[in-house]
């Protein structure tokens, strides 16, 4: 009989173990079912989607309360400007045009902020003949004011200013017509953007804290409530909205790495459980490589790179972002000449705009998105699909040099290129030489020197070469000099013209045999 029940304890026992086995099984099992885990080497080979690699080109939008006062130079930092420095001219402006900031706070412009013209589908329409393959919204700006229907905020575009879910129309529209779907998020600077400090101010009061942030002394670091309350709003347009990009401002240098890694893995989880490529941007030094792509805020590199990188580029001629009455704006020959260029060497292109307080995009920035869709009508083969070649470029115009903070703000929007200015491309079995200025009468491409070993081309292996939105075949010559082309006698378009260099097979090769 005690061997019986010695029996019985020890088959227990034996089932418990297995039972407490199974079940550390089927943890980690669960566990280890997502592709990515909260750590960084987990994080560190996130790929860049496809549909990027050929898009190259997409559009978002700074709408926001900041469009009310619509004052410059930097449209989006003037709230910042005008309750931090007492004596600035956003400080004197502010209270000349709106009262005291005592009495009239940031807040206090919500109200104005009514969005009643605001049509995502026209929206959406415009970005698609502009050309992009991506476009969102800004979901939330340094200013803290959510423009989705949020439940960890009141203070958003649904219940307030608008009364519509702007992220969530726009979502539909753009994702209807086939384009990839972009939010950006700037709220983490929402811990310093307002003196939440100074007791003279709306922002120190806690009735208002939903939209300044919490109330903290100067220099203190991020709560954790702040931070739950960051990744919470990430994590839930994810689910809500199922964006395809998400791009994050410099803010994120000051979120701790494990909630970095967490919101990561939750993206990059979730668009796993949806069979679908995703990108996360980040600045320089605000993610390991790896675990995002690279953006270098209007900028770009000075020559051809073996990683990929976005800019984050503006349609007004400045830094304003959002809509700031009286600014200027690009050209669309500066527009596309920037897109060609950060092409050619092995970059993407995220194009601003910013709408009116009512909803409407200024006539001045659609017209030149406009324009840009005019162009890549007839020029987008040289753009969309196409990789890099074995250099970027050549020509004597030289853009600035690399800033002391990377490659950051070196955009210079007056630069004047010469028809001896060229971009190359590559697609199949062609090559396209981009001319950035038109070239009278012939064009010299010195790269493609018939006495160059590197790079080149033989002159047996060109089959035909055209100008894109011409098609006639051109005359060409190749010379020690280079390769000259006659140009076509009118002009296909306005600005950047492309040579489409076709290439045919050389010898007739066996892989693996010698011949």
């Amino acid at each position: 009989m005690k061997y019986f029940h010695r029996k019985i304890i020890w088959l227990a026992a034996l089932m418990f173990a297995a039972l407490v086995g199974f079940t550390a099984n089927a943890s980690v099992s669960a566990t280890n079912s997502e592709p990515y885990q909260a750590n960084w080497s987990s994080l560190d080979h996130q790929q860049t989607p496809q549909w990027l690699r050929d898009g190259k080109f997409g559009i978002y939008t700074h709408w926001g309360i900041y469009s009310v006062p619509a004052q410059g130079p930097n449209g989006t930092w003037f709230a910042n400007h005008t309750y931090n420095r007492a004596s600035s001219p956003e400080r004197k402006y502010w209270e000349a045009t709106f009262g005291p900031l005592e009495k009239f706070g940031y807040k206090d412009f919500i109200p104005q902020f009514t969005g009643e013209k605001f049509d995502a589908d026209e929206w959406a329409d415009l970005f698609q003949k502009a050309g992009a393959r991506f476009a969102g919204p800004v979901a939330v700006h340094h200013d803290g004011f959510c423009m989705w229907d949020t439940k960890y905020s009141d203070w958003n575009a649904a219940k307030m200013g608008p009364k519509r879910d702007v992220v969530g129309e726009l979502a539909v529209a753009i994702k209807k017509r086939d384009l990839k779907f972009v939010t950006a998020f700037h709220h983490a600077e929402n811990w310093f953007y307002f003196p939440t400090w100074n007791t003279n101010l709306d922002c120190s009061n806690p009735r208002y804290s939903g939209l300044y942030g919490p109330i903290h002394p100067p220099g203190a670091v991020p709560t954790k409530a702040f931070l739950d309350n960051w990744k919470n709003k990430i994590v839930e347009v994810i689910d809500k909205y199922d964006p395809d990009f998400i791009w994050f401002d410099f803010g994120l240098k000051q979120i701790p790495d494990h909630y970095k890694q967490e919101m990561l893995a939750y993206y990059y989880n979730h668009a796993a459980a949806e069979h679908k490529e995703v990108v996360a941007t980040y600045k320089y030094h605000d993610l390991p490589p790896g675990a995002g792509l690279l953006d270098l805020e209007q900028g770009q590199e000075n020559d051809l790179t073996y990683y990929d990188w976005i800019t984050d580029s503006t349609v007004d001629d400045g830094e304003a972002w959002g809509y700031v009455k009286g600014q200027g704006y690009k050209t669309v020959d500066n527009l596309v000449v920037n897109l060609v260029d950060r092409v050619s060497k092995n970059g993407y292109l995220l194009l601003n705009v910013g709408p009116k307080p009512d909803g409407t995009i200024p006539d001045e920035a659609k017209k030149l998105l406009l324009g840009l869709g005019a162009w890549l009508k007839i020029n987008g083969e040289a753009i969309y699909g196409t990789v890099p070649w074995e250099i970027a470029g050549e020509g004597p115009t030289q853009l600035t040099k690399k800033s002391k903070k990377g490659n950051s703000f070196n955009e210079n929007n007056h630069v004047q290129f010469t028809s001896e200015d060229i971009r190359f491309t590559t697609k199949g079995n062609a090559l396209y030489a981009t001319v950035l200025a038109w070239p009278d009468g012939q064009v010299l491409i010195k790269s493609l020197a018939q006495k160059n070993i590197w790079p080149g081309l033989y002159p047996s292996e060109i089959g035909s070469i055209t100008m894109l939105g011409d098609g006639q075949e051109l005359k060409w010559e190749m010379t020690p000099k280079g390769l000259n082309i006659e140009t076509p006698k009118t002009k296909p378009c306005d600005c950047a013209f492309v040579f489409k260099i076709v290439r045919q097979q050389l010898f007739k090769t066996t892989v693996g045999q010698n011949n």
